[in-house]
């Protein structure tokens, strides 16, 4: 069976030493990506002689982790013939070096769920414009497919996740900065692999894989297995070490599907040469698109489709506007930057082999706040619009969003719900819902963003593969359809929809500044707003052949 096969890790700690540092010298923490074709000895020789110690290495890539001088380190051992370069690791100590959690006990496949409606997909209008309601009856999911949220973890406490997540696969690549995240709720500061204390990433799990079980929420492909690709920190931030860990880790382990709702920080864009940045920052940059492009594609090499958010900072990614809120960590350093749309990325949005999604509100209008443009965007979904049906008693309520799970343990820490399970004046305001049924109560949440719309994705991706799907002779127990395949049935069975009429829609109305306009381009097959069209899954998966190689 898949999940009694517990790979070797690829980021195992190397027993090498580095150089000493004299004197109080504070030490950070770095990622150093080898050069293409060049050494491995001889990059980790540039970063002993650069001052550093080698902490773990992830071969599949050719990261190296390493503690080194605060100053002065990444143009140092950039300036190596082995050494592509270099960028900050804000999740290393400043004294012992970052581990991977330990696994979940290795457990069997998920039941197979049972065709169910819960109690609060009423208010799940997402479901209805993706056809997932309908697609049921044909795929409800299949547990030998996997998809892995690559993100703030998954709650599997949840009654509506409990069973959908395979904790003898999940990992977390992370560890809580106190700086950022608060005290560490455990002694290694390394979370459990059911863990989430954020909430981002069950909300995500939610929107793909809530159990049909007669309570709560249901998912948009309830039959799949959850993997928890914990790379992100409790505070939201996604630094580049351990999302590149997460997905060289899930695709050497057979997943089907990776979601990635985030950016990789601190740079919303990543310039290869801004004239506005300094040397090392340039570097930084160009280190950063280039080692996650590397996982990209050794991710859809090995089998794996990719799945992407477009972003919430309302630009057209193909004319982005300048960037003022980069670099966001450090706290207190971001800058004006132009961004110059031939040179700049944002990743994994705008990386390769990645399906970018924009977000929808329940009026299938493009959410003031999505990204857009026809550079990027592939998919539409929803995604939620608060200001959606302006001038009609719908506007501004929280039913125009998301619901999905939340953890019981973030919404105390949030402040969201009291120690007795009551929800606080905050809580209603952040729109938590609380469903009970009998003694079992259990935490929802309204959200919106482009981050609820790329799982609506990543699950119909699921769903296509369940229906269309072959064993997968290197993951005994497991399915498997090239990525090639997913993505032309997701385009060839969305629904198409036309730009708006005026194509420029301004948002000045709802008290949204001129810089929300928008101005959709394209045509009815595929355009700036919609991309290729809204996903549907029941589409996917009933017609999902005509478009098969």
């Amino acid at each position: 069976m898949r999940n009694r096969w517990v790979p070797a890790v690829l980021l195992a700690p190397l027993l090498l030493s580095g150089v000493a540092v004299a004197g109080a010298q504070v030490l950070s923490g770095y990622t150093v990506l080898v050069e293409a074709g060049a050494s491995r000895d001889a990059a980790i020789a540039a970063i002993r002689s650069a001052g550093g110690t080698v902490i773990k290495e992830n071969t599949a890539v050719g990261t190296v982790s390493a503690r080194a001088p605060k100053t002065g380190f990444i143009q140092q051992v950039s300036a190596s013939d082995a050494v592509f370069g270099a960028a900050r690791d804000f999740t290393i100590e400043e004294t012992t070096g970052a581990t991977a959690a330990e696994p979940g006990p290795v457990a069997d496949p998920p039941p197979a769920p049972e065709r169910a409606t819960d109690p609060l997909e009423e208010q799940q209008w997402g479901l209805r414009m993706v056809r997932a309601d309908l697609a049921r009856d044909r795929q409800l999911g299949d547990p030998r497919v996997h998809v892995g949220v690559l993100d703030s973890g998954i709650d599997g406490s949840h009654p509506d996740l409990t069973t959908r997540l395979n904790r003898g696969l999940s990992r977390n690549f992370t560890r809580d900065v106190p700086v950022v995240d608060g005290p560490c709720e455990v002694a290694s500061c390394v979370d459990p692999v059911d863990v989430d204390d954020d909430g981002h990433g069950t909300h995500v799990a939610g929107i793909i894989a809530a159990a049909t079980n007669g309570f709560g929420t249901a998912g948009v492909a309830p039959g799949i297995t959850l993997v928890n690709l914990r790379a992100t920190q409790d505070s939201g931030f996604a630094f580049l070490q351990p999302v590149v860990d997460g997905l060289t880790y899930g695709a050497d382990i057979g997943l089907d599907v990776i979601n990635m709702s985030f950016y990789v920080d601190p740079w919303r864009y990543n310039c290869a040469s801004n004239p506005n940045d300094a040397p090392e920052f340039q570097t930084e940059q160009r280190t950063i698109v280039a080692a996650f492009q590397r996982a990209l594609d050794y991710a859809h090499g090995k089998g794996v489709t990719l799945v992407s958010s477009a972003g919430n900072n309302y630009d057209d990614l193909g004319k982005p506007r300048p960037d003022t809120s980069s670099p966001n960590f450090p706290e207190g350093g971001t800058y004006p930057r132009p961004i110059d749309n031939a040179t700049c990325l944002k990743m994994p949005a705008e990386g390769g082999h990645v399906l970018g999604v924009s977000a929808l509100g329940p009026s299938q209008a493009k959410s003031d706040r999505s990204d857009y443009g026809v550079e990027r965007i592939d998919l539409s979904a929803p995604g939620g619009y608060f200001k959606d049906y302006f001038g009609t008693p719908w506007y501004e309520t929280r039913e125009n969003r998301i619901l999905s799970t939340y953890p019981r343990g973030a919404s105390l820490a949030k402040g969201f719900i009291d120690a007795d399970g009551n929800i606080t004046p905050d809580g209603v305001k952040n729109h938590v819902v609380k469903h009970c049924s009998g003694t079992r109560c259990a935490f929802y949440t309204f959200l919106d963003g482009t981050s609820m719309a790329a799982p609506h994705v990543s699950a119909t991706a699921a769903l296509t593969v369940s229906q269309y799907g072959e064993a997968d002779p290197a993951h005994p127990g497991t399915l498997t359809l090239a990525p090639d395949e997913v993505e032309r049935v997701l385009k060839g069975t969305a629904d198409k929809v036309p730009c708006p009429t005026p194509r420029t829609v301004s948002y000045e109305h709802t008290g949204r500044g001129p810089e929300y306009t928008a101005t959709c381009e394209g045509d009815l097959a595929f355009n700036g707003f919609y991309g290729h069209g809204v996903v549907n899954a029941f589409a996917a998966v009933t017609r999902g052949a005509e478009f098969l190689g």
